[in-house]
């Protein structure tokens, strides 16, 4: 990945951003077409730990974590294998074509058998799975452990954020926030770290997050009323904001994460929850690729 902080980290204004604040975004979503975003830092400790072994993961049919897996794994030219929740539908969804051309073999479970299994429950397995089950390294979806959010802490590694008052970050495991926070500790760094959670309801998200901890910023929370409607739930002011950004600033964002975090900042600024003077830095996780599930013509970019 060849890349300078002026190539990653875009500044931007908007016809609706205050002027007393500053934004700007870091485009992890510029450092490779497939493994894009956050999605690289969550593996690259999971992916260096499984060495020869094969490589087990899971995800939805519109997973960007199995999309970016099948990718890495493909460059390391390591084995990799997604088990994908729910029954097989008759036309694969966009997504694991792509998984399955770059070599991932794809296999769907039903729903209550892929829940005990992403929590190490191989009992519940098919007979066939076990023995791979048990040979291989098995990263947790969305790249949800430790070694994920180790990973997430080198973001920060990409510019000189010490400017920056506020980090803004979309949430769904959980894992990158913590990388930034203790990140951020490590680096000497407090600004305010805000995630943005995709999840309706996920309450359990702030715990998850403290036990991934080592010490960073005390000021760190998560944003729990900008999920519109659930996780990968999309709304006319979601897809309305996506394509005015992308207007205004020439960033494209997903529907699942940024997206959604850049209309909660919006909301946020609206309603003045930036001291005058902030410096907001919005973190752009990737996932492109998830805009494919929307009708043609939804988006403008």
């Amino acid at each position: 990945m060849h890349f300078t902080t002026s190539d990653l980290l875009q500044q931007f204004n908007t016809a609706w951003l205050p002027g007393n604040l500053q934004a700007a975004m870091l485009r992890l979503d510029r450092i490779h077409p497939l493994v894009q975003g956050n999605k690289w830092f969550k593996l690259q400790r999971n992916l260096a730990a499984a060495g020869s072994r094969p490589v087990v993961t899971f995800g939805g049919p519109w997973s960007n974590h199995l999309h970016a897996t099948a990718a890495a794994c493909k460059l390391l030219d390591k084995p990799v294998t997604g088990i994908v929740r729910g029954e097989a539908p008759a036309v694969p969804s966009q997504t694991l074509r792509d998984a399955a051309g770059l070599g991932m073999q794809i296999i769907h479970v039903p729903r209550e058998v892929y829940d005990a299994l992403k929590k190490g429950d191989i009992a519940r397995a098919p007979l066939s799975l076990l023995p791979l089950l048990e040979s291989a390294c098995i990263i947790p979806e969305g790249g949800g452990n430790e070694a994920g959010a180790d990973g997430c802490e080198d973001i920060l590694d990409w510019g000189d954020f010490c400017p920056f008052t506020h980090i803004l970050c979309a949430v769904g495991t959980g894992t990158t926030l913590a990388g930034l926070i203790n990140g951020a500790g490590k680096r000497g760094l407090t600004p305010e770290i805000w995630g943005v959670s995709a999840l309706k309801g996920a309450f359990s998200l702030e715990d998850e997050i403290r036990g991934l901890l080592k010490g960073g910023p005390g000021k760190w929370s998560v944003l729990h009323d900008y999920h519109e409607g659930g996780f990968a739930k999309v709304t006319p002011e979601l897809i309305t904001e996506m394509n005015d950004f992308f207007r205004q600033t020439g960033i494209p964002t997903d529907r699942v994460y940024t997206g959604k975090m850049v209309l909660a900042f919006r909301k946020l600024t609206a309603a003045g929850k930036f001291p005058p003077g902030s410096k907001i830095l919005m973190i752009h996780t990737g996932g492109l690729q998830g805009n494919a599930s929307l009708p043609q013509g939804s988006l403008h970019f």
